[in-house]
């Protein structure tokens, strides 16, 4: 292994070491969710309740993908990725205190810094990516950018997965301050190895942007950043709260079932993610990626959402209607995601690419947040739990539509 890696250039190799904190970090970030959100919930908590608890986490994230691609391209995409990986040590430590002092407000905090530490990850990750594909001609260049953005995306997706069923069975074996000690000592020594090998100036500008210049003056990007903040808020209004809770409330679902269910979705859904290039880049056809092509699959998401919602209002078989359309659901909405992440690179430029990238995953976190306060307000403001699913599916359906319609104006 180490043979085949040490010819590598020097761009690639800081990619993979990127790649790899990338994917650490994310293990804890899927397992945090599904600890905070069954144990609290075991604790007597509400959905609004544990929305809110997320609400830091969606509102600091905001902030961190607008003022941390300007960071990044200031001191380089090293450097944030490093800073995102201790924050996230000390959120979880900071979470391992007893009971009797995780008050909403100090849970919100721990969450805050979680976020923000979550965003700083990505936004290095994913800038990196137009720092990689460089030396190839424009026929060649859809096909390489969209297969690396595919497979970090994808990948990035499956280990999420990951991490809720590890979520689910930390809690269940060692406890929730078990839990997030051991996964506070395991992303500690990731953290460190980063310092170690990341190099000083990866990603750095080679100018120095002004903080306006964190805002996009570029009608396309600004479109592209509407429709994802629809997308994300179409699923997380949904996947969040409403439907963790109504198949604990509703269907009976134990803590482990529910952990391994939202594995297995995240799992699929980060395998569709990262085998799209294979349906639209083909030896005898490339498949232009464009806003067009991108509003028709937010109009399929779209239909499949309100198919979901009118079979579960006439099945007698919700169990199996829900757990079947969230899958069709989630291999469609990881086709939109993919083709979102691949255009958003490409139209990125290449120096100081963490602005555009930053700016845009800002309406990412924007959707996030939408979709979290949304998922415990309207689950919680209807009378019955079935309604309350069935009125997130509807407003899931209504925010799919806006991603179609703002997609196709890029």
């Amino acid at each position: 292994m180490l043979n085949k890696i040490k010819p590598l250039p020097s761009a690639i190799k800081q990619y993979l070491v990127i790649t790899g904190n990338y994917w650490a970090f994310t293990l804890t970030d899927g397992a945090l969710r599904m600890l905070i959100l069954l144990h609290f919930y075991q604790l007597g908590y509400a959905p609004l309740a544990l929305a809110m608890l997320f609400v830091f986490y969606e509102v600091f994230g905001v902030i961190t993908n607008l003022v941390g691609g300007w960071l990044g391209a200031r001191i380089g995409l090293n450097k944030t990725m490093n800073i995102g990986l201790f924050m996230q040590v000390f959120a979880l430590l900071m979470l391992a205190m007893p009971s009797d002092y995780l008050t909403v407000i100090y849970l919100m905090t721990a969450q805050a810094l979680s976020g923000i530490a979550k965003d700083l990850n990505k936004m290095s990750a994913k800038s990196s990516i137009k720092l990689l594909v460089v030396d190839v001609s424009a026929s060649e260049r859809q096909g390489k950018l969209f297969k690396w953005v595919a497979l970090l995306t994808g990948s990035k997706n499956t280990l999420k997965g990951v991490g809720f069923f590890l979520g689910g069975f930390l809690l269940t074996t060692i406890g929730f301050q078990g839990a997030v000690l051991l996964m506070a000592a395991i992303l500690a020594l990731v953290a460190i190895i980063s310092v170690v090998l990341l190099k000083n100036d990866f990603g750095k500008a080679t100018f120095k942007p002004k903080f306006k210049d964190i805002f996009s003056t570029n009608s396309s990007l600004n479109f592209l950043s509407a429709a994802r903040l629809c997308l994300f808020a179409a699923r997380d209004v949904w996947f969040v709260i409403a439907l963790p809770v109504y198949l604990a409330s509703q269907l009976n679902w134990s803590h482990q079932k529910i952990g391994i269910f939202f594995a297995l979705w995240i799992i699929a859904y980060g395998v569709v993610q990262a085998y799209a290039p294979v349906l639209f880049n083909r030896k005898e056809k490339t498949t232009k990626i464009n806003g067009r092509l991108i509003a028709i699959w937010s109009s399929v998401l779209a239909m499949i959402t309100l198919a979901l919602l009118v079979s579960l209002h006439f099945s007698q078989q919700i169990e199996i209607v829900l757990t079947f359309g969230l899958f069709v659901f989630g291999g469609v909405f990881a086709i939109n995601s993919s083709l979102h992440s691949y255009l958003i690179v490409s139209m990125a430029k290449e120096d100081g690419v963490s602005m555009d990238v930053g700016f845009y995953y800002t309406a990412n976190a924007l959707g996030r947040l939408l979709g979290t306060i949304l998922s415990g307000f309207l689950y919680q403001s209807f009378n019955s739990s079935e309604n309350g699913l069935f009125a997130c599916l509807l407003v899931s359906f209504l925010l799919a539509t806006g991603a179609a319609f703002f997609i196709k104006r890029v």
